[in-house]
């Protein structure tokens, strides 16, 4: 198959070497699968965010962080009682009986705002979950070099899988109804977890435990440490300190635009089906964007310019953004500065900051990346959230939030600088000379 003619330019078009093509393929098809059921829900998710009222959003936050943090050690402490090449089995198995548990919920309270309010929290919890424990994957399946030519063509998966969701969900719903959306979900989940069965297959052949590879603990065997040696990991190295710093200002300024986008939406748009599709309309957007990024530009400005490139251009261009709004803080300007933050983390951003982690060890990869990618993640939005309800509370509207923002983003760049020309420095001593 991967001599034919179709085959073989598609490898060139993705920067993929000789038999790695259908592992990318299936890279990406786990992330779609994901995407798509995830993007299936996160309209009903944000008009739910809005029925709950905007002035409770830094409360829903908090809730999600108060949540994560009981939820990492226990998914931690799985991950050091069961093999790494079972783990996900686990992990992905409860969130597809947690879709099935809302599925009959939506069946029997759908107009509830409690109800509303325990989905929305629940979704980002498992959005950051299944996402945080995929990318571990990928960098438990490729070697660093592999990552840096193909992370940007599997992360196209997710953004293909957030143009299908959306459509999906318009032409489903009224079929199906959100029960039925639920259970769909669940399906797409389930393929996912059937495509990293033979991800972790090949691993052994062609990945990062492929023989002559640098050496690397096996699957087989538990992740060591305990519930919480992936927190003690990070607060005992700078370098995953820095990783932290960075998701933090990440989750600041999207946090930001997020609850200024949700705060004009409820004033412009009073009907929630205006609002379904507002947001439907600002995700579309921006997954086609992402999408034509990832396939034709990320993986070559990774290569041509390194890690430290994919970290800094979307903070400076947001940094740049966050002034323009200040000067015009209009929802047409607000919008458009959310679309480029949301396709620019998508297409540059996460990427890169996968890349951070390819080089490092099992434990690292899986208990403390989980870690920063959801207790620090979801305690940045938390605490953004507070700030941002603060700076409201001093009564000078959008303009004072922004020039905030400009100076988050401007941080956010500088520390991507620093952590991407370290990792890009690793790299080049750990090439044979």
């Amino acid at each position: 198959m991967s001599d034919h003619p179709l085959m073989r330019r598609l490898s060139v078009a993705i920067n993929a070497r000789s038999g790695e093509l259908l592992p990318a393929l299936a890279g990406f098809g786990l992330f779609f699968c994901l995407f798509s059921g995830y993007f299936m829900l996160r309209p009903i998710r944000e008009a739910m965010g809005i029925q709950g009222g905007v002035e409770n959003l830094q409360w829903l936050f908090t809730a999600t962080f108060v949540v994560m943090l009981i939820a990492v050690p226990l998914f931690a402490w799985l991950n050091s009682r069961v093999p790494r090449i079972h783990f996900i089995d686990w992990v992905y198995g409860f969130f597809c009986l947690n879709l099935l548990a809302f599925a009959v919920l939506f069946a029997m309270h759908s107009d509830s705002v409690w109800m509303a309010r325990v989905f929305y929290v629940w979704i980002s919890v498992y959005n950051l979950f299944v996402v945080s424990v995929a990318w571990s994957l990928m960098a438990d399946v490729f070697d660093s070099p592999q990552a840096k030519r193909l992370f940007a063509f599997i992360a196209a998966g997710a953004s293909v899988g957030g143009l299908v969701g959306p459509a999906l969900a318009a032409l489903l719903v009224s079929a199906l109804g959100q029960a039925g959306l639920a259970l769909l979900s669940g399906l797409l989940l389930g393929a996912a977890l059937a495509l990293k069965h033979y991800l972790m297959a090949w691993r052994e052949r062609g990945g990062a435990g492929r023989p002559g590879a640098q050496a690397a603990e096996s699957p087989r065997r538990p992740v060591a440490g305990n519930p919480f040696s992936g927190m003690l990991r990070v607060f005992r190295s700078r370098y995953l300190l820095g990783v932290s710093a960075f998701v933090i200002l990440l989750a600041t300024v999207s946090t930001f635009l997020y609850f200024e986008q949700a705060r004009l939406v409820a004033e412009l748009f009073p009907d929630r089906d205006e609002q379904v599709r507002v947001f439907g309309l600002i995700d579309f957007v921006v997954q086609a964007g992402a999408l034509l990024a990832q396939v034709f530009v990320t993986g070559r400005v990774a290569q041509r310019f390194g890690v430290r490139a994919l970290l800094t251009l979307v903070p400076a261009l947001l940094c740049l953004g966050f002034i323009g709004l200040a000067l015009a803080p209009t929802f047409a300007m607000l919008a458009g500065l959310m679309i480029a933050r949301r396709i620019g983390e998508y297409a540059f951003v996460r990427p890169g900051r996968e890349m951070l982690f390819a080089p490092l060890d099992a434990e690292t990869k899986y208990k403390a990346k989980n870690f920063i990618d959801t207790v620090v993640y979801r305690g940045g939005d938390a605490i953004s959230g507070w700030a941002k309800s603060l700076l409201d509370l001093l009564g000078q509207g959008a303009v004072l939030v922004a020039l905030v923002g400009a100076l988050c983003a401007a941080l956010w760049g500088a520390l991507g600088w620093y952590l991407g020309r370290k990792a890009d420095r690793d790299e080049d001593e750990r090439m044979p000379r």
